[in-house]
């Protein structure tokens, strides 16, 4: 019988399939130096707690689309050693999740960041011409 795994092993686990997701896939390397830039710009414009709120969920549900994503496309491979029409039917399904959400996360981002990106480029502007 296999011993119970202490919460810290399962948090340990949990750790390295983001880290091995880092590591292996190119998306999300790519959400999380998106994530970076987001959370760089929004210290910096000093966006409001809320606006804090809706961008971490914002981007934490994309990078867990994202290794929903792998583990799906991981699965699949596993059991599929020849291309399927079905197997191309669940990865395509899981990349889309990952794209609405992504889309969603832009939506969230402009709305926050374009009124306060526009009112600094009119600051600046003006500071450049008087």
């Amino acid at each position: 019988m296999e011993q119970e795994r202490t919460f810290w092993q399962s948090l340990r686990d949990a750790w390295g399939g983001i880290t091995h997701s880092l590591k292996t896939e190119r998306n999300m390397r790519i959400h999380a130096t998106v994530a970076t830039v987001v959370f760089l710009t929004a210290w910096l414009v000093e966006v409001s707690r809320w606006e804090w709120v809706a961008l971490t969920f914002a981007v934490s549900t994309v990078m867990a689309a994202e290794l929903l994503n792998t583990a799906v496309e991981t699965t699949v491979d596993l059991f599929m050693s020849t291309y399927h029409p079905l197997a191309r039917i669940a990865k395509n399904v899981a990349a889309g999740a990952v794209l609405l959400m992504a889309v969603n996360a832009l939506v969230i981002g402009v709305i926050i960041f374009y009124p306060k990106l526009m009112h600094l480029f009119k600051v600046l502007l003006l500071n450049y011409f008087n």
